[in-house]
């Protein structure tokens, strides 16, 4: 009895290891057409002070990170926001949680990079185009959204590794002193764009989640 109690709480704690930040979920369709912009103002990206988190699970625990962006635009018309487009600098891929184990940071950081993942040597950046933005406002049919304070539901066109997927998630943007800032955070399925490598639960121990959490803080200038 006491061997299957250890053997039940063994396998909780590995279930519950694997789960993902609580976050809201991006729902992925297929490419859809590009937003294209409307006259008024373009927005230039400040690549010093805009960030992408990222945090990978396992049944052992977790990773987090960041990449970089390399450049990137917001539109906006009359104080409302009418489409974007994004650059990510894939090599810029950090791991911030192994600082103190610097060969592990390394080794995790190459693996990342690595053709079982984003393949950077192909792929050195990937790219995120809006299709649509909508203003969002809470409503009693309408509690699933998690994020804190959202304004407004996000289409766009996430491309990586040479794959286009549609994903929609809710964001907090502000418009203010002439600046655009703006805030999401969600999960998405990483085995969409091809990053399949230790997906399947059937390798137990060294199942790396497909669901990956993506937290970005971007500010323009």
């Amino acid at each position: 009895m006491q061997y299957k109690v250890l053997v039940l709480f063994s396998f909780l704690l590995a279930v519950a290891c694997q789960q993902v930040p609580k976050a809201d979920k991006a729902a992925i369709t297929d490419p859809q057409a590009v937003k294209q912009p409307e006259e008024g103002h373009a927005h230039q990206l400040d690549t010093s002070a805009s960030t992408l988190y990222w945090i990978g699970t396992k049944p052992t625990g977790e990773h987090k990170g960041s990449f970089r962006f390399l450049e990137g635009q917001l539109y906006e018309k009359d104080s409302t926001l009418t489409g974007g487009q994004f650059v990510i600098n894939i090599n810029s891929l950090r791991n911030i949680d192994l600082q103190p184990q610097p060969d592990m940071k390394s080794k995790l950081e190459e693996e990342l990079r690595g053709e079982n993942f984003f393949d950077a040597a192909r792929f050195p950046t990937a790219r995120f185009e809006i299709t649509e933005v909508s203003s969002y406002q809470p409503s009693e049919k309408d509690k699933g959204v998690l994020l804190k304070d959202a304004t407004h539901m996000i289409k766009g066109n996430l491309t990586m590794k040479s794959v286009t997927k549609n994903i929609t998630f809710p964001a907090k943007i502000v418009l203010q002193d002439g600046k655009v800032k703006a805030e999401a955070n969600f999960n998405i399925d990483r085995t969409q764009w091809g990053m399949t490598y230790r997906a399947d639960k059937s390798v137990q121990d060294k199942l790396i989640n497909s669901i990956v959490n993506i937290h970005f803080e971007i500010i323009t200038r």
